[in-house]
């Protein structure tokens, strides 16, 4: 009797996945490999297979995450009404604050474990993080043509440190009710501007 393998591409995203449950429980140097190969039902060597080493897999798990929210970012602002950039604002909010709620412990990740990636991941992933950024500050720059781009800047870093609290402080009331608490508070303080 055969079993089914599952297919890299899915195993290598359920590693992802179980490492960043890990590494927020019990940061990066408290996981061993044989920890994330138990979690998803493999042997720690044969992680190997998948990954280089336990930085690669902290690495490739950060890089993923913010390629992906650099993407979203920019379909986002240039998908939603054309004619408004508050419906780009609004797109990018609902957008960072579903990603907030769904992925608390690759927020806790990024903010604990960046220092432990190696240097070109490391460099990669503020790059992404930067054009990612900078899709909010070209949306917030139409809304207030007179704001310097330095505190438009500010603020969206600001707003970002906001939604991204969501490891702290969500979990007491429904996500509904988060994401629109979420909402009104970067919207007060987008206003500010």
């Amino acid at each position: 009797m055969t079993t089914a393998r599952t297919p890299t591409r899915n195993r290598r995203a359920e590693i992802l996945e179980a490492a960043a449950g890990l590494f927020a429980a019990r940061g990066f140097h408290g996981v061993s490999i044989e920890e994330i190969g138990a979690a998803v039902g493999i042997s720690g060597p044969a992680l190997y297979r998948h990954f280089h080493g336990k930085e690669a897999l902290l690495g490739e798990m950060l890089l993923d995450i913010s390629g992906r929210l650099r993407e979203q970012g920019a379909r986002l602002a240039t998908t939603a009404d054309p004619d408004t950039a508050e419906a780009a604002l609004d797109a990018l909010l609902t957008g960072h604050i579903e990603f907030a709620l769904n992925h608390p412990a690759l927020i806790r990740v990024h903010e604990r474990e960046l220092d432990n990636v190696p240097e070109p991941a490391r460099r990669g992933i503020r790059r992404l993080q930067r054009l990612y950024a900078e899709e909010w500050v070209t949306v917030l720059t139409e809304l207030h043509p007179s704001c310097p781009p330095a505190r438009l800047r500010a603020a969206t870093h600001a707003v970002f440190g906001l939604l991204n609290s969501t490891p702290r402080s969500a979990g007491e009331l429904p996500p509904e009710t988060m994401a629109e608490l979420l909402r009104g508070m970067a919207r007060a303080a987008l206003a500010t501007l």
